[in-house]
């Protein structure tokens, strides 16, 4: 026990001694980490859309015996290389990550309410590890649909959180206070389940389509078809919920900031519909799929946006070694 306090003590101390983040710089760190968690779906749409998911064959190695690629009978080199780059864009994220971290505890040693920040902080790093373990088993599984379908889903979870991030360094950690009515709430809170559901479905669509990250791998054995009528309808309910809202804001108007992230959500959202339609009707180019996760990445961001600007937590806290500074003063 002992030891273990000691310990602690000893990061506290080590953790006082860096630089007190400044507001331009927790929001970098928070804007990094959104781009980086969205970006590495995207790549990974890049790996599965030209059949690389297997270039590299092993978890954590590239190959048996090998962390790079290497010259193999089975798997061509550029396969290899578009695998292995994804991989290592794992560093970008762990370290984009690490700093969210870091200045979310220096702050905390200023400003010891701030537990949500740390919190939401340490899911950055958390999800890359447990994105790395569903990473591996992807890998180990042979690229099985459902394993996919996790992994993007945790990346879409991942983009949520970091956005919450970015706004938990600029907000207090008062009780949230909701600037939209009780019926725009309720709302809310459905549309946040309609994205859920829209994301789900397209997880099935991309397990049974053709680009599976290997031509080996076996695919979700359902009509494509249908599943393809299901995510669109889906689509229209999220569009529907969102024309509600709207209506909801005549009878109780709310702040300027929420206005205008919902007219940049339907301005996302019609974008990656029309996309998915065009994706759907020209038999599912490759290109096109990795704009689609893209815009997938935008709408959830949009979303968690708007979500975010429902409800005020009060204004940041003064760190306590500033308000003893003006004390003293």
């Amino acid at each position: 026990m002992d030891a273990t306090y000691h310990r602690r003590v000893q990061l506290a101390r080590l953790i006082a001694r860096l630089p007190y983040p400044s507001r331009s710089a927790q929001r970098g760190v928070a804007l990094a980490a959104i781009i980086t968690q969205a970006g590495i779906g995207v790549t990974g749409s890049v790996v599965r859309v030209t059949g690389s998911g297997l270039g590299c064959s092993t978890w954590p190695q590239c190959h048996e015996g090998s962390m790079f690629p290497v010259e193999h009978p089975e798997y061509e080199a550029l396969n290899q290389w578009i695998e292995f780059s994804n991989r290592m864009l794992t560093g970008a994220v762990v370290f984009v990550a690490a700093l969210c971290l870091l200045a979310a505890l220096r702050i905390r040693v200023d400003q010891p309410g701030r537990k949500r920040l740390l919190l939401l902080a340490a899911a950055m790093p958390a999800g890359v590890f447990l994105q790395a373990a569903i990473g591996g088993v992807t890998v180990l599984t042979e690229l099985l649909w459902w394993t996919v379908a996790v992994h993007f889903l945790t990346s879409s979870l991942l983009v949520w959180l970091a956005v919450m991030l970015l706004h938990a360094f600029d907000e207090g950690d008062e009780p949230p206070r909701w600037l939209i009515g009780t019926t725009g709430r309720t709302l809310l809170v459905l549309l946040a389940g309609s994205l859920a559901s829209l994301l789900t479905a397209g997880t099935l669509v991309t397990g049974a389509g053709p680009h599976g990250g290997d031509p080996d791998t076996p695919r979700l054995r359902a009509p494509i078809g249908v599943l393809a009528t299901l995510h669109a309808g889906l689509l229209v309910g999220f569009l529907v919920v969102l024309v509600l809202i709207g209506l909801s804001l005549l009878r109780t108007p709310a702040p300027p900031r929420f206005v205008r992230r919902y007219a940049v959500l339907w301005a996302v959202a019609l974008a990656q519909g029309g996309l998915g339609s065009l994706q759907y009707q020209l038999g599912v180019p490759e290109a096109l799929v990795s704009f689609h996760v893209l815009g997938s990445a935008l709408v959830v961001i949009a979303t968690a946006a708007l979500w975010c600007a429902a409800r005020d937590r009060g204004p940041v806290p003064t760190p306590v070694a500033r308000e003893l500074s003006a004390a003293a003063g």
